[in-house]
């Protein structure tokens, strides 16, 4: 199987999507030198190139194409070719209006912007494959090639009839009868039994609630449904190019599509990150989708495929980077596993919907910030990558996160519509980030045996299976720490007896979940050593466990919030961020789990990659930090004996040069074969 290290070849790779249609083909030398100067090595090509490629039913006009890529070739420059189907030419919907997706009240999504295609549509993906099979063909020999990239960003959501009929296929293909869906839909209430297949439909727009099973099956279609048309198209480009890898860009924690099963079909997972600038936590929802993106890689280098040099033109207010935080963060995706620092777009655009949103190559031009930041960059990660690219990022500590589990306790008709599954994943990532404990993500049915400690931050809904492997993993000697409202329910979104399943409850020593007791929005609950917030539930405990903390006053008086048995705690609220990271910071103390380094100053990330140390400093302020041994920065130059002074957003890359045991080092504990490694 190809990889990303066929494409690297021992080097990061640094460009970005290049748009050059949008401009007269005399910019393009232009465009060569100014790639020399920032060190650019690679470029995506094509994208949303479709209309221009194929501007009527059937022509081909791959002309430019051609005069491109061999520009680029005698450039140095290697192309990430794309299939360019998230954006079909005007004339398709026109022609063939049944490609156009539809809303859950029944409206079209019209042509004029991007992703406006109907993923079940047979004739969408016959033009799609079409014209897939004719850039493979014709492109597959050219010396510029590096990788392919199918599609963009998949986000579609259909409720057509074509949809219609792919969803009933799929059902069947699930459930065989009817009576095996009406009984895993609990369709008998409300009186929803269905009789024949042609009576289900997708979610539409309903009078009041929607059937929560049926709204999680749907789901779970059109995850696949959209990989069927990625795995279509992989499948053309493989035929012709068995040799070269193939990806698509996920988008960060997107709801839409289960990233565990569509990475399993991927050479490269790549995604696209762009924190807020004045998110004060910005840094760590990055690191947050970094750690999954290498997990869902396998613990193997993946690609940040979409970055932005500067703002963006989609919030309501759209911040620049100030100085150096562009550097920061992209140093932060290499160190957390990073093979490849790419952006949208090149050159930024003067025309279109996207015109505000950042390029390499800003309205500013080559003597703007944006560019001399990009060079340095780009200078920077040419001087490292040899030393890092190919190399793993180890972690003691397991994240577990489920789409299933994410859509199935999104939906409406729940105890509290407060709780958000991706905001409790990041606070439970934050408190682990602020302690400086690596952490990867996993899957609840994953081999978790290489972990030393396993945190479930919230898992609405967990397989017979899943709890199997979490009891499993207790009994042989893990430590695992969950979250509140977990395990409720079953694959089927069928609430588990008891409101718990049973084997999670004897796990943690639950004798009785009486009941919930979400909180509202600024309230809280006293925990006596700290507040919880959002969540917390009116538990019973047997003999076995002891009460870590407790709630004082109102109706839970007494009960406990932290629940510990054995290696195994429970936390029926949510504490106070720094409570939260100081609890877990106990527990993975406990477990044997040791930050890389101790006393680091506030706003300061350290992560080890294969034999180097990364120190990435979030903070305005210059800070030293204390890194024992002799290690050489390999940004400077420089010496490193003892600590080393860093100033607003300083990056160090640091390789020792001692053979002493006083600095951290790369783990024995984790042999390369990464837990979650595609074989």
């Amino acid at each position: 199987m190809p990889s990303l290290d066929d494409t690297t070849r021992g080097r990061i790779l640094f460009g970005g999507d290049y748009n050059p249609e949008q401009w007269p083909e005399e910019v393009w030398l232009d465009d060569m030198r100014l790639m020399r100067e920032a060190s650019v090595n690679s470029v995506t090509l094509g994208v949303f190139s479709w209309a221009r490629l194929e501007p009527r039913p059937g022509v081909r006009e791959f002309g430019w194409l051609d005069r491109l890529m061999d520009l680029l070739h005698e450039h140095g420059i290697g192309v990430v070719l794309a299939t360019p189907t998230s954006a079909p030419p005007p004339w398709l919907g026109r022609l063939h209006p049944e490609t156009l997706p539809r809303d859950e009240n029944g409206q079209v999504e019209w042509w004029g912007s991007r992703q406006h295609f109907a993923h079940s549509s047979a004739v969408y993906r016959r033009y799609a494959a079409a014209i897939t099979e004719d850039l493979a063909a014709r492109y597959s020999r050219h010396p510029a090639l590096t990788m392919w990239h199918i599609n963009n960003e998949y986000c579609t959501y259909d409720w057509g009839d074509e949809a219609a009929d792919a969803f009933r296929r799929w059902l069947r293909a699930k459930y065989t009868t009817l009576a095996a869906l009406n009984s895993a839909w609990g369709s008998a209430f409300w009186g929803q039994s269905y009789d024949s297949w042609a009576e289900i439909l997708p979610p539409r727009r309903a009078h009041y609630l929607k059937n929560p099973t049926h709204v999680l099956d749907f789901r779970r279609f059109t995850s696949d449904a959209l990989l069927e048309c990625f795995l279509a198209e992989r499948d053309i480009v493989t035929a012709h190019t068995p040799h070269l890898p193939v990806t698509t860009n996920f988008m960060p924690l997107w709801p839409g599509q289960d990233a565990w099963e569509w990475a399993a079909h991927e050479d490269v997972v790549s995604v696209d990150i762009y924190p807020d600038p004045k998110d004060p936590v910005g840094a760590q929802q990055g690191a947050l989708v970094q750690d999954m993106t290498r997990s869902q890689a396998g613990g193997g280098p993946w690609m940040l495929m979409e970055q932005a040099a500067g703002p963006v033109n989609w919030r309501g207010v759209n911040h620049p980077k100030p100085r150096g935080l562009n550097r920061l963060w992209s140093w932060q995706a290499v160190a957390r596993g990073a093979d490849a620092v790419c952006y949208f777009q090149w050159r930024q655009s003067r025309q279109g919907a996207e015109k505000f949103h950042s390029g390499m190559l800003s309205h500013a031009g080559e003597d703007g910030r944006t560019f001399q930041e990009v060079k340095e960059l780009g200078a920077e990660l040419a001087l490292v990558g040899p030393e890092v690219a190919g190399t793993r990022v180890t972690a003691d500590v397991a994240v577990l996160h489920d789409w299933d589990s994410w859509w199935a306790g999104g939906q409406e008709g729940r105890p509290s519509a407060l709780v958000d599954h991706a905001e409790v994943l990041g606070a439970w990532h934050r408190a682990l980030w602020e302690a400086n404990t690596s952490a990867d993500f996993a899957h609840p049915e994953h081999d978790l045996t290489p972990y030393r400690m396993v945190v479930v931050p919230h898992l609405y809904l967990l397989t017979d299976t899943a709890i199997h492997n979490l009891v499993s993993y207790v009994r042989d000697g893990g430590t695992l720490v969950c979250g509140f409202f977990t395990g409720v329910a079953d694959a089927d979104d069928r609430v588990r007896t008891g409101g718990m399943d049973a084997r999670l409850r004897a796990l943690f020593g639950i004798r009785t979940v009486h009941e919930w007791w979400p909180l509202e929005a600024g309230e809280s609950v006293d925990c006596g050593e700290f507040t919880g917030t959002l969540w917390s539930e009116e538990l019973q405990a047997d003999d076995s466990a002891k009460a870590v903390a407790a709630y004082r006053g109102g109706e839970l008086d007494g009960l406990p919030a932290v629940l510990r048995r054995d290696r195994a705690w429970y936390l029926s609220t949510l504490p106070e961020p720094e409570a939260l990271r100081d609890l877990l910071a106990r527990v993975a103390a406990e477990a044997g789990v040791r930050p890389l380094l101790a006393g680091l100053p506030r706003g300061v990330e350290a992560v080890r990659r294969g034999a180097l140390l990364f120190l990435l400093h979030h903070g305005r302020e210059p800070v030293t930090v204390t890194v024992p041994g002799s290690h050489l920065d390999l940004l400077t130059g420089k010496t490193v004996e003892g600590a080393i002074a860093l100033g607003r957003h300083g990056v160090a890359v640091l390789r020792r040069t001692t053979d002493d045991d006083r600095g951290p080092g790369p783990d024995p504990r984790h042999p390369s074969p990464h837990p979650g490694d595609r074989t």
